[in-house]
């Protein structure tokens, strides 16, 4: 049995990534220098350069006051940042379909990113704070760019299931360092049919983990 309660769900805070995927930033979309000239000399750089992209099929349109002010608020920081990207609302996961879901596309994602994904997450840090005010039901809210969270997922998600198989051959409770709310969901989902374990959360506020628990048969 695995133990997902609403603050692993709707709860959002600031946290220490484990991977810098700062790389992630394409040298062959940064602004190159333009060797051609106009008839009063070397024609001047543009100060941005906008990637061409073909139209995804899960990029979708808001449909609800919420989504649309998520879109607007990230849209509009980004470009208060300056940075040469687009800013789109994606179909949320089946598995988590109330979630707002926003993705930064674009030349300057690896610096909207940040080193370890500071920036990233303190951009969607605010955005639950703008979005999910009080008295209005909360929405789960994802801010990603270029997939790196979907990749950061998939990381941790592997490492849950190893330690989870580690934790049945040993027979020993694994703990995790603390973590917040999307990642504790990460780790209870991907062990939600390891046999043998069950997964609790355990502590407050920002000390709260996760348990991996060997169950005896």
């Amino acid at each position: 049995m695995t133990e997902i309660d609403e603050r692993d769900e709707l709860e959002d805070a600031p946290f220490d990534e484990d991977e810098n995927l700062d790389d992630d930033y394409d040298a062959d979309d940064a602004e190159q220098p333009s060797s051609e000239k106009t008839e009063d000399g070397p024609r001047k750089k543009s100060r941005k350069r906008k990637r061409r992209r073909g139209k995804r099929d899960d990029v979708i349109e808001p449909q609800d006051d919420q989504s649309a002010l998520a879109l607007e608020f990230v849209a509009n920081v980004v470009e208060d940042m300056e940075m040469n990207c687009e800013v789109q609302l994606r179909r949320p996961s089946d598995d988590n379909p109330d979630e707002i879901n926003i993705h930064i596309v674009g030349a300057d994602s690896g610096r909207v990113i940040g080193k370890k994904g500071q920036v990233l997450q303190a951009l969607q840090f605010l955005t639950h704070r703008v979005v999910n005010r009080p008295g209005e039901d909360k929405r789960p809210i994802m801010v990603d760019a270029e997939g790196y969270r979907s990749r950061r997922d998939d990381n941790l998600a592997s490492m849950a299931r190893k330690l989870g198989h580690q934790a049945v051959d040993l027979g020993k409770i694994i703990t995790f360092e603390p973590m917040n709310p999307r990642d504790r969901r990460v780790v209870h989902m991907a062990l939600a049919k390891i046999e043998g374990v069950v997964t609790k959360s355990e502590g407050e506020g920002d000390g709260r983990r996760v348990q991996i628990i060997p169950v005896r048969r």
